[in-house]
């Protein structure tokens, strides 16, 4: 009977001490199951999802395209809010076509300066690339959730060629530069202005991500680029049979030659410091998108 009582005490001290350890372990796996299953809960946290990339156009660079990062189905609040783009654009894809157009649509009388000259036969093409910041500022939320406030980095280049046609007007191809007059005796002379503007420097800018169905969105983008330098501004003009105010001909007389070439500096000069003033290159973009 001792021995019985014994056993019996025992039981009674064990069973408890392992019930109590099964239900411990029955709840941290408990636990553990209803954690892992809060991470599946929401796959959308999970790459690819809130990959993006993007294209349309910029009249500024041309064929506009990016890839990027944002996911706004993650659970912290700021990294919601942010994302990354790598941004690109080109004429190049559609120089051809584009050039044609623009002088299609100039025509065939060009772009009237002066009685007798023209710009005809235009040229543009231009480049960018650089990296983004996004932050918007109402993460998810409907509607609003697409406006966003970007600053970044930007790379690119605008290159503008056109050909000056002069035409003989009384006899004569008149121009000025520096307020003083030159022209030739022929009955038309061709020349050249060239404008190529190379620009590195911080980008800001806002945009807007429209959403339509499936991931597919409209974005929309506007900023400027605070270019470390200004364009630069030629002007190709021969001096073969050129005359001054005075009717002598410039070609071969030094001193001649050096004051054109001094009014001609001059008059570079002062268009430079227009462009000065305008430091800042914009950046326009609009077309379609995808996120994940």
């Amino acid at each position: 009977m001792k021995k019985i009582s014994i056993i019996s005490m025992l039981v009674l001290l064990t069973v408890p001490a392992i019930a109590t350890d099964l239900t411990n372990d029955l709840n941290v796996q408990n636990s553990t199951n209803v954690a892992t299953q809060s991470v599946v809960r929401n796959p959308k946290t999970k790459f690819p999802h809130g990959l993006q990339f993007g294209v349309g156009v910029s009249p500024t660079s041309g064929l506009n395209g990016f890839i990027g990062y944002n996911n706004k189905k993650l659970d912290s609040f700021w990294w919601k809010r942010f994302g990354v783009r790598f941004d690109f654009a080109s004429y190049s894809p559609i120089k051809k076509d584009l050039n044609r157009k623009i002088n299609d649509s100039i025509g065939d009388e060009g772009i009237k300066i002066d009685d007798s000259l023209r710009v005809e036969n235009v040229a543009l093409n231009a480049k960018h690339y650089g990296a983004m910041v996004d932050f918007y500022p109402f993460g998810d939320t409907w509607f609003l959730g697409g406006w966003r406030l970007s600053g970044g980095y930007m790379i690119g280049n605008l290159d503008f060629d056109a050909h000056i046609l002069g035409h003989e007007v009384d006899g004569k191809i008149e121009f000025e530069l520096n307020h003083h007059k030159y022209h030739y005796a022929d009955a038309e002379r061709r020349g050249g202005a060239s404008l190529d503007w190379k620009y590195n420097g911080p980008y800001i800018g806002t945009g807007f991500d429209l959403g339509l169905l499936w991931g597919f969105k409209i974005y929309m983008d506007a900023g400027v680029v605070f270019a470390n330098k200004s364009a630069q501004i030629d002007l190709d003009i021969s001096t073969d049979g050129l005359y001054d105010a005075n009717d002598n001909l410039i070609t071969g007389d030094a001193a001649l030659l050096a004051t054109f070439n001094a009014d001609r500096d001059a008059a570079l000069d002062e268009a430079r410091q227009e462009v000065d003033k305008y430091p800042y290159y914009p950046l326009v973009k609009i077309g379609f998108m995808y996120r994940f």
